[in-house]
């Protein structure tokens, strides 16, 4: 069987776990690989403030803190994304507001956000749904117009960026995620960034559990005591061991990537010419990740025959969100503004191909020929 996905290992893993274990002698959170990682992150998304977590999913509940999230206020957000994105907002009282989403890259339609604005609107949440980027110079400027918060989730974007600028850097918030099934990972794993100097100070107490036990750490107070809202939400400090050989190498990681996502491309562009299937779109602006590659077939009915099909041929392809808005707690917690015009349609015929670091070209090229027999062969 050609695993939908195998979790990215580069070699140096396990040099830098025994560093961490048997040299620094520290596995909590806030240790040295903690912070390697969270300055490399900063850098290299040029923001002021990187924080590990313990999930993208706690990132995402940080910045429901630091925006002051009430019961009442409303978050705009896709349908078509992970719970995580709504959760952290319903955790603090808030209602989500789903908007349709484009068909070209299953991202927010930017040009539905402004319409679903109210006057309880807190937050945009743009999703970079595969790495691919938002229409980020629109978003943020509906937000600045009507003085709202921009919270990047970029779970799928490590490594991707729209006009130059790193996605989860351009909004007031970014999260990342490093799970196992992300580029770059962690197991379990995350983190914030943070562009705004207040925010970020404020960051630093709710991430250790509304403590300013990390200004105690540096020595800029001589005891610490609880100053605010927060939680254990740090990441350990053998999970990040196990990410920072990753970051080191992350450009190389990505290329690799790139280099499966563009073979799948080229092996089945006949078969998207021929009408078959749709192949992923790459706005200009934008430059991805290669977190995913997806088909869409025509329809549910055609993608649940092309996926047993492949799982025949013992290969694991998978679907995936179901819109949040026609979940039973999707419909408690939130309304779609606007028709459904794309969200359900286009997440219906989505299917994803494995793809993961180091994945053989020979097991591309014999997913492709299995796609290709399905549709040439099997539809006569």
């Amino acid at each position: 069987m050609i695993r939908f996905n195998i979790p990215p290992y580069i070699g140096t893993e396990l040099k830098y776990l025994e560093e961490a274990i048997t040299v620094n002698q520290k596995l909590s959170g806030d240790g040295p690989f903690n912070h390697k990682c969270n300055a490399w992150l900063e850098s290299k998304c040029e923001v002021t403030k990187a924080l590990l977590t313990s999930s993208c999913t706690h990132a995402l509940e940080m910045t429901a803190i630091l925006m002051d999230i009430k019961p009442g206020d409303e978050v705009i957000i896709p349908s078509y994304t992970f719970v995580s994105t709504a959760n952290a907002f319903v955790l603090r009282g808030a209602s989500l507001i789903y908007v349709d989403i484009r068909p070209d890259t299953m991202n927010l339609d930017d040009s539905l956000v402004e319409e679903a604005i109210s006057k309880k609107t807190k937050a945009i949440l743009p999703v970079h749904y595969a790495g691919v980027a938002c229409n980020m110079e629109k978003i943020t400027q509906i937000a600045k117009n009507h003085s709202l918060f921009v919270v990047e989730d970029a779970a799928h974007a490590i490594m991707a960026s729209y006009k130059g600028k790193a996605l989860g850097s351009i909004g007031d918030f970014g999260c990342l995620s490093f799970h196992e099934t992300k580029n770059l990972s962690m197991g379990e794993g995350g983190a914030i960034l943070i562009k705004d100097d207040g925010h970020a100070c404020r960051a630093e107490i709710i991430h250790e559990k509304g403590t300013n036990r990390s200004q105690f750490i540096k020595g800029q107070v001589d005891k610490y005591t609880w100053l605010d809202k927060g939680s254990s939400y740090l990441s350990s400090e053998l999970g990040a061991a196990y990410l920072f050989p990753q970051l080191e190498l992350a450009e190389t990681i990505t290329r690799n990537r790139m280099g499966t996502w563009n073979l799948y491309y080229t092996l089945l562009n006949s078969l998207s010419r021929e009408g078959y299937i749709e192949l992923p779109i790459i706005p200009d602006e934008c430059v991805h990740n290669a977190h995913m590659f997806y088909i869409k077939a025509t329809d549910l009915k055609d993608r649940g025959a092309l996926e047993q099909y492949l799982a025949k041929n013992h290969i694991k392809a998978t679907s995936h969100y179901v819109p949040l808005h026609t979940s039973p707690a999707g419909k408690k917690f939130g309304r779609f503004h606007g028709n459904d015009i794309y969200t359900t349609k286009e997440s219906e015929r989505l299917l994803r191909l494995p793809m993961y670091y180091n994945l053989k070209v020979e097991d591309v090229e014999y997913i492709t020929q299995k796609v290709c027999d399905f549709y040439r062969k099997g539809k006569k």
